[in-house]
């Protein structure tokens, strides 16, 4: 097993900036998911740690050794990290068995050696008993398993996923994020897990990075992302976060400030050392938002959505058109499109100033 360490990695393809000065310092052992919208560079970052694309620019260590940069560049043949693929890439033809242990074969392995490798490959993933069967045979969450297996069973320093359960069903794909779980608490091997599902991040992951537009946004726990975004795009971006415009009244210094939102003042929190200013964002999720009688800001329902139990109502600020809000309301409260109602914010947090540190 080794740590990674990723330093100002930029790539462009032709005139086409793809990453832009990306660095993540991942410890020995860590889970680590990469998250973002589609187009923000987080498959080409994994493409570039196992070696299939070149770095314009920056540095990947694998544990201690220099795999990209400094005019070093080891293929990924010889960098020790392997790749579970979202489309499993098995041969039908092979039964399970031969499927984990080919790439042994191909090195030579010794016979014994080989079928003890792959025996403890299977156990690793709970599919102990399966070696001669073929993949024809095998369920999808059994076949993402093998795949896994067929990973482990090199021995890798590193291990990156790329999105293994998008061709998966609801249903497995929360029994395959057990199975994940499972493993690397087994294992304790070092894996970089690429995602545009955050579900799946914030189950699996020890931090997750954010990423937009090939830059890091922030590098995170995700109950840090979820409560303390760094940014406005990640506020919205996790958990559906909305983002308003605020005044900051007061501060005191140790995580909580006043501020004026909507007409409304309301007591926010924020880093320790918030200032006083006019032009400040904050990000509120729908349980920061209640429905009041009065003393609140007033909202028009756009639509309201039944989900069993409760509504999700999404709803724009009167005073405020351009800004678009939701939350839940549970029955038997009930509200309609055109509705005209008052909310009041009871909590928040304050994104911090561009550039702050």
């Amino acid at each position: 097993m080794a740590g990674l360490t990723i330093s100002q990695l930029s790539k462009s393809f032709n005139d086409t900036k793809v990453l832009t000065d990306v660095s993540l310092d991942i410890a020995n052992g860590e889970f680590i998911a990469v998250l973002g919208p589609s187009g923000c560079g987080k498959t080409t970052l994994l493409r570039m740690i196992a070696g299939f694309e070149q770095a314009n620019d920056g540095v990947i260590y694998v544990g201690d050794k220099l795999v990209t940069g400094k005019g070093q560049f080891v293929p990924p043949e010889k960098r020790r990290v392997g790749i579970v693929f979202q489309n499993y890439a098995l041969w039908p033809h092979m039964t399970v068995s031969e499927n984990v242990g080919y790439s042994l074969k191909i090195a030579k392995v010794e016979k014994a050696e080989r079928e003890r490798r792959v025996q403890e490959a299977l156990k690793l993933v709970d599919l102990q008993g399966y070696g001669d069967r073929r993949p024809a045979n095998l369920s999808g969450g059994q076949r993402q398993r093998v795949a896994l297996a067929r990973c482990l069973v090199a021995a890798p320093s590193l291990v990156l996923f790329d999105e293994p359960l998008a061709n998966l069903d609801v249903h497995l794909r929360a029994s395959m994020e057990d199975e994940f779980a499972r493993f690397h608490k087994r294992s304790g091997t070092t894996i970089v897990y690429i995602t545009h599902d955050q579900a799946e991040a914030m189950a699996l992951a020890d931090r997750i990075a954010v990423m937009d537009k090939g830059r890091l946004m922030q590098f995170a726990s995700p109950k840090t992302l979820y409560n303390e975004p760094a940014n406005a795009m990640v506020a919205s971006f996790i958990a559906q976060g909305m983002v308003l415009p605020a005044e900051i009244l007061s501060v005191n210094g140790s995580g909580a400030c006043e501020a004026m939102v909507l007409g409304q003042q309301v007591r926010l929190r924020c880093r320790a050392d918030e200032v006083v200013r006019k032009d400040a964002q904050i990000c509120i999720r729908e349980d920061d938002l209640e429905l009041v009688k009065q003393d609140g800001f007033a909202v028009r329902v756009k639509r309201s959505v039944y989900q069993g139990g409760a509504s999700r109502i999404e709803a724009v600020a009167e005073q405020a058109p351009e800004l678009n809000l939701h939350f839940n309301l549970p029955d038997p409260l009930h509200l309609k499109a055109d509705d005209v109602a008052q909310l009041r914010i009871r909590s928040g947090w304050v994104i911090p100033e561009a550039g702050a540190v």
